[in-house]
């Protein structure tokens, strides 16, 4: 069966990891420290590791939910009780108060979310505590404490610090007993006007990428509205920049989406015509500039969903996820909008093997790599996270 979509033509069988890779295969070892991407994960697992895991989940039964994030390897994802992005899963959690134990499949600061959102009978358990997320650990609490110390030093007042729900649950404690909110791809927008309602500027942490596109693309603001901060060089802006600014954006930025560049989607386009580019607001704004479609992950899961068959799409996020919906979808063309083929490291540190031991750990009665939230980070995390819950 062949299907066309202006002007692109493809069978209905060629979503084969080779057209996938429409730009190639290259490797890239800079995004992240000591990691290289070589374009494929390992071999699948053990086949008696999805055994143990099978009687481990069975033998805990309703005491025990899986959460499993979009950008979860496959192996990973086949145990998961529910998937989704990361504030859903942590809802989610919440949303199953019968479940002594959450078995959160995603990175460090998700599986604190879930254990401030659920309840103190709950133990949250991370299955790799080295998963964590380069883009959180662009923002800690003391530098975050010396920006704000810093803001008010030069008498930059009317600040509502916003942070960004891919943070440490610190910074969204900071966050809320400051007056804060915490927003997420999705909903960025409408938090900014909730911010903007109450105060001339906004501190957005720790993504500059999202909150640039989202002030510039989404509230119709220009870029040198938007300033950024960096933690390295505090006095890198003048005060005249910091008073004159209204959106204060942390140098931050996600490995993996930082990566996809506006010549890439150019060269997409010139090897298939016609074809939908959709990115996530993560990536660099002249990336989503030059896009079709914005939006986050759910989002762009919807926006194929819906599309007809014979559609063609190249997509800018996390390659876990891209090459699934091209298997889920094999009567549309899916491509991977980057020209270096890499998996967003620390979220594979979520292995079969990582999952198993989570599982049999606690059918013997035992929490190994439990994640906590002191009770005052997490009730000052709550108050941020309550706001964004409390928007129309």
């Amino acid at each position: 069966m062949r299907a066309s979509m202006k002007g692109v033509t493809l069978d209905a069988a060629s979503s084969t990891a080779t057209a996938l890779f429409l730009l190639g295969q290259a490797s890239d070892p800079a995004p992240e420290a000591g990691v290289t991407c070589p374009g494929a994960l390992p071999a699948p697992n053990d086949p008696g590791l999805v055994a143990r895991a099978q009687r481990a989940k069975a033998a805990l039964g309703d005491r025990v939910v899986v959460l499993g994030h979009h950008y979860q390897r496959d192996d990973v994802i086949a145990f998961a009780d529910v998937t989704g992005d990361s504030f859903k899963l942590a809802r989610d959690a919440a949303a199953n108060p019968r479940a002594e134990y959450v078995v959160f499949c995603g990175v460090h600061f998700m599986a604190e979310s879930a254990d401030i959102l659920t309840g103190d009978h709950q133990q949250v358990v991370l299955p790799d505590l080295e998963a964590g997320c380069s883009m959180a650990d662009l923002a800690s609490l003391a530098q975050v404490e010396r920006c704000w110390q810093h803001l008010e030093d030069l008498g930059v007042t009317g600040v509502v610090p916003v942070t960004y729900m891919n943070s440490t649950a610190a910074i969204k404690g900071f966050v809320g007993a400051r007056g804060g909110i915490v927003c997420t791809s999705s909903n960025a927008e409408r938090v900014l006007r909730w911010a903007f309602e109450r105060g001339q500027r906004v501190l957005f942490l720790p993504d500059e990428h999202l909150g640039r596109n989202t002030a510039v693309l989404g509230l119709g603001m220009s870029r040198a509205d938007c300033v950024v901060y960096d933690p390295n060089q505090p006095d890198g802006l003048t005060p005249a920049q910091l008073l004159e600014a209204k959106m204060i954006l942390w140098r931050g930025h996600c490995s993996v989406h930082q990566r996809f560049s506006a010549s890439g989607i150019t060269e997409v386009r010139r090897l298939l015509p016609g074809i939908r580019v959709i990115a996530h607001p993560e990536c660099r704004y002249e990336v989503v500039a030059e896009a079709d479609e914005v939006g986050s992950t759910e989002a762009i899961i919807r926006a194929v969903e819906a599309s007809p068959s014979g559609s063609a799409w190249a997509i800018a996020t996390e390659l876990n996820l891209v090459s699934r919906l091209a298997h889920q979808h094999p009567d549309k063309q899916i491509v991977f909008a980057d020209r270096t083929v890499c998996y967003c490291s620390t979220m594979n540190r979520i292995d079969l093997p990582h999952l198993v031991l989570a599982l049999e750990t606690l059918a013997e009665g035992r929490a190994v790599n439990r994640i906590t939230v002191d009770r005052t980070t997490a009730a000052n995390a709550r108050l941020a996270l309550d706001r964004m819950l409390m928007l129309p």
